[in-house]
């Protein structure tokens, strides 16, 4: 396929898949139950670091963690005492258990309260028109304090390699503009031509089908590749094509 071609048929599939109807079996629909700025990046973020397996359950489970929160995440958060935390001992999806959950939820109240929340940590450290520093530095800050050494697993730093798919998905969810109902661009610091597509088991072979990657692995350096073949079809809104890619893989078996 031609890259005219190309770039004419993933725009007609990112104005398919990006419509409200998505929402109907992704777990993005968590974070749209909420109004308030801080519940929904709360929630999303929550959300996207429980996002990998099956999808229903990665639903279930994330509405579980809303109800733990008492459906209020950026108050429980922000008011909540050791003892409260108790509730969540029981909570598991796959290897992010009880522990790790509470680990969150304790980080998360020490970042609103001494760094201004999630968007102040990336708007901050966006560099070289790129998140992945960005997210790197999340990492640091996020595990400043005290923390179990399982738990630094589940946040992944791209500086050491990884794609980080679960962070770029939360990043696109705040910052792609909510003009379809989908995204929700509440984070309007961030400019739309830094973030990366996704990179998973899906995008990536479709990535590799068309011809957008070469690499074989999901890593840092398959993303780096990924991105520069988006760029150039949209500089602005590289993202946007992770809708085609995932929904060419996940519905329509590309």
């Amino acid at each position: 396929m031609k890259k005219a071609d190309l770039k004419i048929f993933l725009d007609e599939k990112v104005i398919e898949y990006n419509r409200p109807t998505f929402l109907d079996a992704d777990p993005i629909q968590i974070p749209h139950s909420y109004t308030l700025k801080e519940d929904i990046e709360i929630s999303a973020f929550l959300t996207a670091t429980i996002a990998w397996g099956n999808r229903k359950s990665i639903i279930t489970n994330a509405k579980k963690m809303m109800e733990l929160l008492d459906n209020s995440p950026y108050d429980f958060i922000l008011n909540h005492k050791k003892a409260d935390l108790a509730r969540f001992d029981n909570f598991v999806h796959r290897t992010f258990n009880s522990e790790d959950l509470k680990f969150f939820i304790i980080s998360l109240k020490n970042i609103y309260l001494k760094h201004g929340g999630l968007e102040a940590i990336f708007k901050k450290n966006s560099i070289n028109n790129s998140m992945q520093p960005a997210i790197s530095e999340f990492k640091n800050v996020f595990f400043e304090i005290p923390h179990p050494k399982r738990t630094t697993k589940h946040i992944s730093d791209p500086m050491r390699g990884s794609a980080a798919k679960r962070i770029n998905m939360f990043l696109r969810w705040m910052v792609r503009d909510a003009f379809t109902g989908v995204d929700f661009g509440i984070w309007q610091s961030i400019p739309t031509a830094y973030l990366s597509c996704p990179l998973d088991v899906h995008s990536g072979n479709v990535a590799r089908k068309l011809n957008l990657l070469k690499r074989k692995q999901n890593d840092a350096k398959a993303l780096a590749e990924l991105d520069k073949n988006l760029r150039k079809m949209d500089a602005n809104d590289p993202a946007k094509y992770d809708f085609a890619l995932f929904g060419l893989g996940v519905f329509e078996k590309f």
